[in-house]
């Protein structure tokens, strides 16, 4: 999913000569309809059947109206054995249940006036048992997002805007087209690019505007994450990566799916990655058009040379983030490793270890990639002439 680090890109008021134009916009309309072609090929049929019997397909709204310490099933007050008897208030019609915790029990505490949600059993003789299924979270998101929204609207106004947008048809893309392709049987890896293409097409077209610059921080984010691509193939089949280190992948494979595991590997390295690409490109493109407007008669190595010292700065700092957020995405699982008293080695070469230094450094090395990637082609672009003008 592509995301934007706060910084302001100006890609306008910079001619680039009309014949370099023109071979900019053909390479970009040709991956377009390329990306198209992809789409209409793996849309997803909407025709999927499996067992999701032994899932929670039954869960209902409830609210916690009275906890109460009192001894548990089976067990008198004399034997000492309390658990937490919680009463709740299931759905609409108010129908009343009852939840039974363990007094140490570790996981959720609940509370009076705790918002949550419960499965549901019905036992076949008017008695129905409740479970207790997660917390009611939607209010504190959707607070989250408003205040996200508030703050890329009061710092880029209207770009904010167009980035806002930006990130809601990215999801649309992710949630209508990318997932139900995947759960089709389709190659994750294909539907990975294709829908990466159109999600960065979406992206840096509504935050930047439609013109050369745009055009030339896509091919850049193209060619960066086709390397990035390739790279994750690589190393995924080198390490040998069965796909099974998370058990959502068993799950999938109990729900009868057709997914090759190792291939969501891979496709996720590539979407991952995109966020941080685009974000990259289109900051060096940005600074060699603002280059180009202080020095508008130099040649394209007198713009270059300026514009990898920004992008040296930048990239250092953003690896530096990519690695941390798959730490921190890792930190449970490393703190278990680590108070087994395993050996770093040890640890890194378990799959679900490894799987994530894969993903970071084949992101890293794409991000560094990138730099002068986009550095290059942005300066070849202002700097291939003078005197011919085109957006």
């Amino acid at each position: 999913m592509s995301e934007h680090h706060g910084h302001s890109h100006d890609l306008s008021g910079v001619d680039a000569p009309e014949r370099v134009a023109r071979v900019v916009w053909i390479s970009v309309i040709a991956v377009g309809v390329l990306a198209l072609l992809g789409a209409i090929l793996l849309w997803p049929s909407g025709d999927r059947s499996s067992d999701t019997s032994f899932m929670d397909t039954n869960v209902q709204k409830a609210e916690v109206l009275l906890v109460e310490v009192l001894p548990c099933t089976g067990t008198t007050e004399a034997d000492g054995i309390d658990c937490r008897w919680i009463t709740i208030s299931v759905g609409d019609q108010d129908d009343r249940g009852v939840l039974e915790q363990s007094v140490d029990g570790i996981g959720a505490r609940l509370e009076e006036g705790d918002r949550i949600l419960v499965s549901t059993a019905d036992l076949g003789n008017g008695t129905t048992v409740y479970g207790f299924h997660d917390y009611q979270r939607g209010a504190p998101l959707l607070l989250l997002l408003v205040i996200f929204v508030i703050a890329v609207l009061l710092l880029g106004r209207w770009r904010g805007l167009g980035a806002v947008a930006g990130l809601g048809a990215s999801l649309v893309v992710l949630i209508v087209f990318m997932l139900p392709s995947l759960l089709d049987g389709n190659s994750p890896i294909v539907v990975a690019i294709v829908g990466s293409v159109l999600i960065a097409y979406i992206a840096i077209f509504l935050a930047h505007g439609v013109n050369v610059a745009s055009a030339v921080a896509l091919l850049s984010t193209f060619l960066s994450l086709t390397l990035t691509g390739v790279l994750g193939w690589l190393f995924v089949e080198l390490a040998k990566f069965t796909g099974y280190s998370d058990e959502n992948s068993y799950y999938l494979d109990v729900l009868g799916l057709d997914i090759d595991a190792r291939g969501v590997i891979l496709a996720g390295i590539v979407i991952g990655s995109l966020g941080v690409l685009d974000d990259v490109t289109v900051t060096q493109v940005s600074a060699v058009w603002q280059l180009r407007r202080t020095n508008p008669d130099g040649a394209w190595t007198d713009i270059y040379r300026p514009a990898m010292a920004i992008g040296r700065d930048h990239v250092s700092s953003t690896v530096n983030t990519l690695f941390l957020a798959y730490a921190g995405a890792s930190l449970p699982l490393l703190l278990l490793f680590t108070q087994a008293r395993q050996s770093t080695g040890a640890i890194v070469g378990k799959e679900v270890v490894a799987v994530e230094v894969v993903r970071s450094l084949v992101g890293s090395i794409g991000l560094v990639a990138s730099v002068p990637i986009s550095t290059a082609l942005a300066a070849v672009v202002v700097g291939a002439g003078n005197g011919r003008k085109s957006r």
